[in-house]
């Protein structure tokens, strides 16, 4: 049995596939090569049938007919150029199996005799000028074939100028400004054009006759009609024919007989007269109905006054909506080759997508799949995600519980990555409904709610404004959103840009910086290297793929395949095409939650490890030391003032269920294609192996806080000041018996630790039901806003040249020395049984204020120790005392009190050392 999904050298014609058994259930290999065709899925029935492709299996049958026939009637033009095509060692590496066929394909319908083509007619799309069309799976070279294509045309028609079926005039339309600058590498001056690259040409006589080719790349925007201007005084009048072909074709326009290439051609669709489809059922499809007909509307008002020889459409999804009620939708009539996913799959020139195929929590009532499989889909997601909710307002469960599984797997894969010296992270990438979910989301990772730490990374999270990414691809302007500017630049400023780059950056419109960062995501030293969350609204452009997207969320409707497939198609490109004994390519993998295909995994390419810094040594939090954080408080002051205080009335507290089958904790991944997942080859995803992570006094904070957040019109009281009282109540309420785990096996400390971790929301707001206010008077911590908690995990990395040594109880790789009494405080901190775990404040930013002299200034206390029995020690050493020392102390005593008194962050203790015989003595009086 194969090791993974990859069974068909990417060189070589297809020689089996992976195909369901007889039940439907498990994938076994079949010899011979797939027939062409296209998976449709019912939603609602959650059926799977094949629909093929009779015109496309008809056609191949006719080109390898021709083909073993010596590809009788084409030019010598042509077969010099397909001997070279298929030499394997005139370039470094060989053409692609599909692009050959494409190729190919295109030159019999072009130039085979009329006996390889009886009995087959192709349809068009209504229209005047004749589309034909490659169904390419992403990741399978089309832009190499736009190569072929153009090399194929010029050579003919420049050679033979009377023939009509080529032309050296070649006008290519892009879907967006991302991917019309991918395609620069057309133009024969280009520094990286493919002609050279990919060596097309087979001397050097035929290279420069490409240079001689009249070629225009332009974004299809260019096709709309002129808008004249609101505050015109002179009115011009409608934009005539000729005047729009000489402004969309520039020099282009002085040739006749125009070859087309469309790219991403799902676009460019004909709505004809006796469909009736909808704007709703288009959108389902990724294509805008006003935007699709412009396109063609542009071309067709170029065929009236150039016209159009033929035009050769690309696309991964050729699918156009048909206005049927049912699921089914149509394909293009004019699809000539396929080579789809399934196939892209198998001979590894794409990641091989895994999906959740079971988890440990019920399964939808329906399908009887994994809810996390298709997330969308479930009744209180779908609902919540619906609405016009503010960022501040939860995620609904069961997606927070899907991000903390996804997310813990990211993190692995984060890294290995490391670890392989790979210094862009790995993405993962969000495709939602809405932009009011794309807020939720981000607030929900920058704001620390994901249970995975390292997702809290503001800098390196971006949110895509849909409305300004789609402006940015027509190379419009849009208004000034300040906040989001704001975001956009501290995302330019943390991304590790020369001064110059980022200045110039900086200074661009939002549009161009937010294009900026989208299209360079995973390239070192762009804009994007550093991202590794990427969040949007609806699709990311066409065009947009990064090779180290390794996770993948997809949280809106799923209709189609063809949405499945062009969610998944944003990360099926690879990192590296290593191949092994057999030739094959090694697998690659994409993990998938929420699009309803088949998905995962995660490798890193090599690359140059990061030059070594200049400082001596490198100051770290250490991954996976994480039960060694300390967490404080951040205070700004501490006042005493009357206050609302919570209490309980615990006699009519109702018992709260915690349920352990709707919450998954487990889940197991497969690879897939065709609908059906490969069970042999089950990988899993456990949160018990991060349980630690899950910090239950953390969580209730965060729960508490946000609670509070959203329940102004009841409280009128300071929200967090409340949100801690909540805290305490809630302690006591998981200590007590009103709460029920119908399970033996949850109760095992760990897994009821865990299970309450990913329930806390539902804890919290059971609690808060029996919650009542009374006023009293006590010293009450206002803490800041902006950075209400503190943790040695937030500490960013540092370098220094002091005397250092490296140590194990603390979640900082190494401590500093300032002097030789430090050196004994750390000894004693590593030695002593009664600390658990300790950090030295340096770089830390814990600090109180207090005031001295008429002015308000920071105390920073040398170590902060956490002991045996719960407290957490502020330890000062000092050689001697003074009355600004007794100030700071003075502050520290206040600043214990007060958080002590309002609980929700264990006990605090504080003391001062001045001779170093006592440090000991101090650390077992706290401990004891």
């Amino acid at each position: 049995m194969p090791k993974s999904l990859i069974i068909n050298s990417p060189y070589a014609r297809p020689t089996r596939h992976w195909e369901q058994d007889a039940h439907g259930r498990v994938l076994q290999i079949v010899e011979g090569r797939r027939k062409a065709g296209y998976e449709m899925f019912d939603t609602r029935t959650h059926t799977r049938r094949v629909e093929e492709l009779e015109l496309v299996n008809r056609i191949r049958e006719r080109v390898d007919e021709w083909r073993d026939a010596g590809f009788p009637g084409i030019t010598s033009v042509t077969r010099r150029l397909l001997e070279h095509w298929h030499d394997r060692e005139a370039r470094p590496l060989p053409f692609y199996f599909c692009q050959l066929e494409a190729i190919e394909t295109l030159i019999w319908w072009v130039e085979g005799p009329q006996e390889f083509k009886q009995g087959i007619y192709l349809p068009g799309d209504g229209g005047p000028w004749e589309r034909v069309c490659n169904k390419m799976a992403t990741g399978t070279g089309k832009t190499t074939l736009m190569g072929l294509i153009i090399t194929w045309q010029v050579s003919n028609a420049l050679t033979y100028p009377k023939r009509k079926e080529f032309s050296a005039a070649i006008f290519v339309v892009a879907p967006g400004l991302t991917v019309k600058e991918r395609l620069q590498v057309l133009h024969p001056g280009h520094g990286k054009n493919v002609y050279d690259e990919f060596r097309l040409c087979p001397n050097e006589a035929m290279r420069q006759k490409i240079n001689q080719a009249a070629l225009r790349v332009e974004n299809w925007h260019t096709l709309m009609p002129l808008k004249e201007p609101d505050r015109s005084v002179v009115k011009k009048g409608a934009e005539s024919d000729e005047a729009f072909t000489r402004r969309v074709l520039g020099k282009l326009a002085g040739y006749r007989d125009i070859v087309v290439i469309n790219d991403e051609a799902h676009h460019a669709y004909r709505q004809r007269a006796e469909l009736k489809v909808s704007k709703k059922e288009a959108e389902e499809l990724g294509i805008d109905l006003d935007e699709a007909t412009r396109w063609i509307e542009g071309l067709d008002r170029i065929h009236r006054t150039r016209r159009i020889r033929r035009c050769f459409d690309l696309s991964a999804t050729p699918f156009a909506p048909t206005g049927k009620k049912s699921t089914e939708k149509g394909l293009f009539d004019w699809i000539v080759s396929d080579f789809g996913l399934n196939d892209a799959i198998e001979a590894g020139l794409v990641k091989t997508p895994r999906v959740v195929v079971r988890d440990d929590a019920l399964a939808n009532a329906q399908s009887y799949k994994s809810k996390l499989y298709h997330l969308y889909d479930e009744a209180e997601v779908k609902e919540d995600l619906n609405r016009k909710a503010g960022p501040h307002e939860p995620l609904p469960d069961l997606v927070q519980k899907a991000y903390a599984l996804l997310a813990h797997d990211w993190r692995e894969t984060a890294r290995r990555w490391r670890e392989a010296g790979h210094d862009t992270p790995p993405v993962l990438l969000t495709v939602c409904n809405r932009t009011e979910t794309a807020a939720r989301i981000e607030r929900f990772f920058n704001g620390g709610d994901c249970p995975i730490g390292e997702t809290r990374e503001p800098d390196r999270t971006l949110r895509v404004d849909s409305k300004v990414l789609e402006k940015a691809e027509r190379g419009e302007s849009v208004t000034r959103d300040k906040d989001y500017a704001e975001r956009l630049e501290a995302i330019i400023r943390a991304a590790g840009l020369p001064d110059d780059e980022r200045d110039d950056l900086l200074g661009a419109k939002q549009e161009e910086q937010l294009r900026a960062l989208v299209d360079t995501v995973g390239k070192r030293g762009k804009p994007g290297q550093r991202l590794q969350n990427v969040i949007s609204v609806a699709m990311l452009s066409e065009g947009w793929d990064a090779a180290n997207v390794t996770h993948i969320m997809g949280l809106r409707a799923f209709t189609s395949q063809l949405l499945c497939e062009q969610v998944i198609g944003r990360g099926l490109r690879r990192v590296a095409y290593e191949r092994d004994e057999d030739g094959l390519f090694l697998p690659e993998y994409v993990n998938v939650f929420g699009v309803p295909l088949s998905i995962f995994q995660d490798v890193g390419e090599g690359g140059e490890p990061p030059p070594p810094p200049k400082p001596s040594i490198q100051v770290e939090v250490v991954p996976g030391r994480q039960p060694l954080e300390i967490r404080w408080p951040n205070v700004l002051r501490v006042d005493t003032v009357l206050r609302p205080t919570l209490v309980m009335d615990w006699e009519a507290v109702t018992p709260l269920t915690l349920d352990p089958m709707q919450t998954p904790i487990h889940a197991e991944i497969a690879p897939a294609l065709a609908g059906q997942a490969d069970l042999s080859k089950v990988s899993e995803i456990d949160l018990e192996k991060a349980a630690a992570e899950f910090r239950l006094q953390n969580l209730v904070f965060r729960a508490a806080r946000k609670l509070y957040l959203q329940s102004a019109d009841v409280f009128a009281a300071d929200k967090q000041y409340l949100a801690v009282q909540l805290i305490r109540l809630v302690e006591q309420f998981l200590a007590g018996d009103r709460l029920h785990i119908p399970s033996l096996w949850h109760r095992d400390p760990l897994r009821r630790r865990l299970l309450l971790a990913m329930n806390m929301d539902t804890v919290v707001g059971h609690v808060s039901r029996f919650v009542q206010v009374q006023n009293t008077e006590k010293l009450a911590a206002c803490f800041d806003q902006e950075n209400p908690i503190g943790s040695t995990a937030f500490m960013r990395t540092w370098y220094t040249t002091r005397p250092c040594a490296p140590i194990r109880k603390s979640q900082i790789s190494h401590v500093a020395y300032d002097s030789v009494w430090e050196k004994a405080v750390a000894d004693l901190c590593e030695t002593e049984p009664a600390v658990l775990a300790w950090a030295k404040n340096d770089h830390l930013d814990f600090k109180v204020r207090y005031l001295y002299r008429g002015s308000s200034r920071n105390f920073v206390p040398d170590y902060l120790i956490r002991l045996s029995n719960g407290k957490t020690l502020v330890l000062e050493v000092k050689g001697r005392d003074s009355e600004r020392n007794r100030a700071k102390r003075a502050a520290m005593e206040i600043w214990v009190k007060a958080v002590n008194e309002q609980g929700g962050f264990g006990r605090w203790c504080f003391s001062v050392v001045f001779e170093p015989a006592r440090m000991r003595d101090t650390l077992l009086l706290h401990a004891g």
